[in-house]
């Protein structure tokens, strides 16, 4: 088992259309999860400004902010003291290597700030586009799928700052796979909860066939988090 469970892709809040609990902390503790970076709702969903003026009201330790950064032309980049920002350049209709947004990621970037976002909110295409111009910028892929393990595979073997989040390589030895290709530092543990199952993750953790100190790195969140800075 491992020593420290991170779950680096969670939400906070009430979600459309659904009856899922808005406090993850319940949940949490019943699998064993010590700390999550989470994003609130309403910044997914709904209304950026409000979803992380709520984010950012939270106290708990376990829980670490992750607000949605949606770059607009006229405004400055915000300046927030978290290890990550959440991207959804389809869902609010942005261009992700946009002058706009590479403006502002080229921000986030210089001071060491993770960016996160799901790889059904991109393609391969942009992700190695906004590398090449933005080649520092630290990105965590969520949600990957194990449909799309080889992309992803050709995707981590072209940027050597994308890391990426487990939950959904959920076929044989896909996560082993990577870890022998690109390390196990550069994956990362998370869920989508509670939006998407957390059981079946935290399953393929302690299932891993894996020596037990890259188990402990994924877990923790790699190597990821820990070079987080602040803005």
């Amino acid at each position: 088992m491992p020593k420290f469970v991170l779950d680096a892709h969670r939400l906070i809040g009430p979600v459309p259309f659904d009856d899922l609990p808005q406090d993850p902390r319940p949940d949490m503790d019943r699998l064993g999860i010590h700390q999550a970076c989470v994003t609130h709702t309403l910044g997914l969903y709904s209304d950026v400004r409000a979803g992380n003026e709520a984010l950012l009201t939270l106290t708990d330790p376990r829980l670490r902010p992750v607000p949605v950064l949606l770059p607009e032309p006229f405004e400055p980049v915000p300046r927030w003291d978290v290890p990550m920002v959440r991207l959804c350049p389809a869902r609010h209709r942005f261009d992700l290597t946009g002058p706009t947004a590479l403006r502002w990621l080229g921000a986030v970037g210089a001071t060491g700030v993770t960016v996160a976002i799901e790889l059904d909110e991109t393609s391969p295409g942009e992700l190695l586009g906004l590398a090449g111009r933005l080649p520092s910028l630290r990105v965590l892929l969520l949600n990957p799928g194990y449909r799309r393990l080889r992309a992803v595979g050709e995707l981590m073997a072209e940027m050597p700052n994308l890391w990426l989040e487990i939950g959904t390589v959920n076929t044989q030895r896909g996560v082993e796979w990577l870890a022998g290709h690109v390390g196990a530092e550069r994956l990362v543990f998370g869920t989508g909860a509670p939006v998407m199952d957390d059981c079946g993750p935290r399953f393929l953790l302690d299932h891993l066939e894996l020596p037990e100190a890259d188990i402990d790195l994924i877990a923790s969140g790699g190597s990821l988090l820990d070079q987080g800075g602040t803005r």
